[in-house]
């Protein structure tokens, strides 16, 4: 399997990462922005594993989510990034708004478009391989939202 874990160089995302690489044989993508809380030694001990990648990024920054996550292309996502010093908090409160809420909205987003994308594509090929078995004369196309006359407004 598979596992991206956002937030892998923090205390908790550290702790499952050095799990699973210790006691598993899962691959793990450890993607982490590396900000005060957050330090590679914590998983120095597995970083040599060949079951193991660590790629620095933001959260909120989707693009860099959705190109870590089309490279590793994980079976399971597991999201551990954020702030959560209480004392920073207070003096600078917008940092935990971004990364809290708007991180984990970013990381929802491109979890949902990736599985989408997952699940488009296996009926692609489920398609094209009943065609190729089976002689059926199919035509996978891709499509984008089309609309036209009698289409339902809000679809």
């Amino acid at each position: 399997m598979r596992i991206l874990v956002t937030g892998g160089a923090g205390f908790i995302g550290s702790a499952l990462v050095r799990h699973l690489i210790e006691h598993t044989t899962h691959e793990v993508l450890n993607f982490d922005k590396r900000t005060y809380a957050g330090t590679l030694s914590t998983v120095e001990r597995v970083a040599s594993s060949n079951r193991y990648r660590f790629v620095q990024g933001d959260i909120c920054d989707a693009d860099a989510v959705r190109a870590a996550i089309a490279e590793f292309r994980p079976d399971v996502m597991t999201h551990l990034a954020a702030e959560s010093h209480v004392d920073r908090s207070i003096d600078g409160p917008g940092a935990f708004v971004l990364t809290n809420a708007v991180g984990t909205y970013t990381m929802l987003a491109e979890a949902r478009a990736y599985w989408q994308g997952l699940d488009e594509a296996g009926s692609d090929h489920l398609v094209s391989a009943w065609g190729h078995t089976f002689g059926l004369p199919v035509v996978v196309t891709n499509r984008s939202n089309n609309y036209g006359p009698y289409h339902f407004p809000r679809g």
